[in-house]
This record gives structure tokens, sequence and C-alpha cells, in this order.
């Protein structure tokens, strides 16, 4: 991998908590100081595109995040997303030719202890290494085809579409 292109557009993995307003609101993007921290080594490029909670992606947005991913020289793409709406946006990035794409975000905000912020983003950056070209997500300790997985609310957890 010669250097991996991060997109990144919000969600809970980069939420933070406002006491005065007892509210959560999407704030910086994680990633960056996650991989510093962890002392990766291979280079990242990172491209902040959004700072939306995944509810609220319109499709125009989905659109500005397949134009970013195909517009970038990279062909590794880890692009770190709400949970929610995820396997939506996935869909819309298939058909991007010659790049391993793989969607990861977060349960818990990144920022609060037992997250699974960073084991997501491990699972995403050893995915996005290994894989054929195609659009992935990694979640839950697994890698998910797009149109085989859905998001369980009620559990709080991604599964398999039965």
């Amino acid at each position: 991998m010669d250097e991996l292109c991060i997109v990144t557009t919000g969600g809970t993995i980069d939420k933070i908590y406002f006491d005065d307003k007892s509210d959560f609101q999407v704030g910086e993007p994680q990633i960056g100081r996650i991989l510093q921290e962890l002392g990766v080594a291979f280079r990242f490029n990172v491209i902040p595109i959004l700072r939306k909670d995944s509810l609220h992606l319109t499709d125009d947005d989905r659109e500005l995040i397949r134009d970013t991913i195909a517009a970038q020289a990279s062909r590794h793409v880890l692009v770190t997303h709400g949970s929610d709406s995820m396997v939506a946006t996935a869909k819309v990035l298939a058909g991007i030719a010659g790049k391993t794409i793989v969607l990861t975000g977060a349960l818990n905000p990144a920022r609060f202890r037992g997250s699974d912020a960073e084991f997501n983003i491990g699972t995403a950056v050893g995915a996005v290494q290994c894989l054929a070209a195609g659009v992935y997500i990694a979640m839950n300790g697994r890698i998910w085809d797009p149109e085989k997985v859905r998001k369980n609310v009620s559990a709080n957890r991604f599964e398999p579409i039965s």
C-alpha cells in the first residue's frame, strides 16, 4: 500500500459531548490522531469532507463522497462514516473501478473509554490492504458485503441479512 486515503464524513466515531448543551455533536475527525498514536507503518492522508450524523446524510452528500473517492489517486480508501446509514452509502460507492474501499465507524465515540473505534479502524486498515477491489464494511470484528448486511438498531450491531 503506497498511501492510505482516508475520507471522513462524521458519525459517532467523531462525536463529542457538550455538557452545556447536554448534546452530542460531530467534532474533528479522530482517525488521524488514532493512527499517529498507534505508530502505524504506512503513510495516510485524511480528507475531511463532512461532519454529519449519518442519519442526516443526503443523496447529494453521498455523491460528494463518491466523487471525492473517485478523484483520488490512491487505490486504498478508508471511509469513516456513521453506522446508521453506512450500508446505503456503501451501495452508492459500488462500481468505482480499481479501488478497494472500506467503510468503518463506531457505535461509541472514539473519545469515550471502551469505544469500538480503534478496533474497527484496525480491522478496516487490515481489510483495505488485503481485499480485492470493491466496497466493504468493517464493523463488529467482521468484513461485510454491503449487499448482505444490515445494522440491527435495537441490538446496536451489524448482522447478516437472513
